[in-house]
């Protein structure tokens, strides 16, 4: 048992907190996602129930280990990859956007050749636009309202949510969002971010009109705002949510997996409510909210503030989009499509969420470290003269 407690002692560093809340989302995932993918492993593997529960299973894993490899990178060092990665983010997502595979109608995925497994572009700009805006904010806390400080702030959120809207548009929205959150901690005066969302206007409209979705954002707002009729997504889920009950109807016994659309991405959290019940959502919710909150801790701790931002940043983004996929399931927003950060069913985009998490666990590594360091050098020279 003391060999175990040291080898994550040294292994697993950073708050031990987070990374309980971390473990406890996969093994919560594995669980949902087996349950939600039954019939459709079934029909589409030829009777093979298990396919998803394995292929998931490895991918949280992998997203695990890449938790794991993030963490061990001393988070300053992600300031000078955040403005090369933001560069090629640019040309990436112009790409996809003309050449992309095309899925439900937008062009969102790229596929990566020999392995054959796609992945968004956007996970990529998400994390370099966030790690860029935390370094600049984080160097230029002393001409914070300057007009060297703002104008590549502006365009670059503006430049990157636009271009991410034009085939997402509730990806690109919730990250301005998390944008305008980045410049309010970091103390950027209103009437510059009131500037910011004029711009972020702008580019937002551009991106609409030149864009893939500006006609399924429409019909999805009319959907949510007529009270007259219930699209077929919403009416499945709330049939999930209503049939769980207090406690649910146990793991693996949902109904509303055969006919609701999505239910291991989209609505896996409406199966959760069906199996675990009130308990079970409630549960859910409280771990998103325990993990913004450790999060805030790392900002709170942090000895310098590009690591503050940066782990704000990145919780906000994580929990924003976690609590929009709640939200869509139970009726207090417009269908979106935005999955259920670290439970839904996913391939790449659970390595990019496990880098989100392993910065987060580095800022708090790395700032746990130089204050031990610090009492070390206090109290060194009292023992000398002792």
């Amino acid at each position: 048992m003391t060999a175990a407690k040291d080898w994550l002692r040294e292994n697993l560093k950073g708050d031990p907190i987070l990374w309980g809340i971390v473990l406890t989302f996969g093994l919560i995932s594995i669980a949902v996602v087996y349950s939600a993918t039954g019939t459709l492993a079934y029909k589409m593997m030829s009777g093979n129930t298990e396919y998803y529960l394995f292929k998931h299973s490895a991918l949280i894993f992998i997203g695990l280990a890449f938790v794991w490899l993030a963490h061990k990178v001393n988070y300053r060092y992600y300031a000078k990859m955040s403005q090369v990665a933001l560069m090629f983010s640019v040309p990436l997502l112009i790409y996809t956007y003309l050449k992309g595979s095309n899925i439900n109608e937008a062009s969102r995925w790229l596929t990566i050749p020999i392995i054959n497994q796609t992945f968004q572009p956007s996970d990529l700009a998400k994390l370099a636009l966030i790690s860029y805006l935390a370094s600049i904010l984080s160097k230029r806390q002393m001409n914070i309202a300057h007009k060297q400080t703002l104008i590549p702030l502006f365009l670059w959120s503006g430049l990157i949510c636009g271009l991410i809207a034009m085939s997402n548009i509730s990806t690109g929205f919730l990250l301005f969002m998390t944008c305008i959150l980045l410049m309010f901690i970091g103390r950027v005066p209103m009437k510059p971010i009131f500037t910011m969302i004029i711009v972020g206007a702008i580019f937002g409209t551009i991106a609409l009109t030149i864009g893939q979705r500006m006609q399924t954002a429409i019909s999805r707002i009319e959907n949510f705002l007529d009270s007259e009729e219930t699209v077929f997504q919403l009416e499945q889920s709330y049939i999930a949510i209503a049939t769980g009950g207090i406690v649910g109807k146990g793991p693996g016994n949902s109904d509303q997996r055969n006919v609701l659309p999505h239910p291991y991405s989209d609505f896996i959290y409406a199966i959760i409510i069906e199996e675990y019940g009130l308990i079970g959502g409630a549960t859910v919710l409280m771990l998103y909210l325990a993990f913004l909150y450790r999060g805030m801790v790392a900002v709170t701790n942090s000895l310098g503030a590009f690591g503050g931002l940066l782990s704000a940043g990145l919780s906000f983004s994580l929990v924003i989009q976690a609590m929009v996929n709640m939200g869509v399931a139970v009726g207090l927003g417009p269908i979106t499509g935005l999955p259920l950060p670290l439970l839904s069913m996913g391939g790449t985009s659970l390595i990019f969420t496990g880098i989100s998490i392993g910065i987060i666990l580095s800022v708090s590594r790395s700032e746990y470290e130089a204050r031990q360091q610090a009492i070390g050098a206090v109290n060194k020279p009292a023992l000398s003269h002792a």
